[in-house]
């Protein structure tokens, strides 16, 4: 990992994830389950080109926060959340809530940040004692349903009434 360029906090945390398109990334692998680049690229909602993913999931894995499998080639390479990314899920639920409050969205959108908003911290931890067990191999398995599926069932919902 690169030095920052001061020992300033908030400057070390923007250089580790705070370009355009890094928590963009690591927002679909936290909340979309994504794990692979063509789902990553299929997937974005925000039409991410394969040169920007490429770049940003090197960088995010230079930072420390993704792990890439070792593959042989023509394999596909999956990505997992290490555990700084993993703590990384009460900075999306507070960014979520002050989007919901400052910027225009959509209700279909708006739906998971609510429920993560609703949940709070509690609902958080869960989050990420789910992910750790997914992508680190720790913990207890989610419950059932787990916060994801509740996630993505209140985006559903929200699209269904839309």
């Amino acid at each position: 990992m690169n030095e920052p360029r001061s020992e300033c906090p908030i400057n070390a945390a923007i250089e580790a994830f705070g370009d355009r398109w890094s928590l963009i990334v690591l927002r679909d692998i936290v909340f979309g389950g994504r794990r692979y680049f063509r789902e990553l690229q299929a997937k974005s909602i925000e039409g991410i080109a394969s040169n920007i993913l490429a770049d940003r999931l090197k960088r995010l894995v230079r930072s420390g926060l993704l792990t890439r499998e070792d593959v042989r080639p023509g394999q596909r390479a999956r990505y997992s959340l290490t555990e700084p990314a993993i703590q990384l899920v009460p900075v999306f639920a507070q960014l979520g809530s002050w989007g919901l409050r400052h910027r225009p969205t959509s209700s279909a959108l708006n739906a998971r940040a609510v429920l993560l908003e609703q949940g709070g911290p509690a609902l958080w931890q869960e989050f990420m004692d789910e992910l750790r067990h997914e992508h680190l191999g720790s913990g207890q398995p989610a419950r059932s349903p787990s916060v994801r599926e509740r996630l993505n069932a209140a985006y559903l919902a929200a699209t269904d009434s839309s």
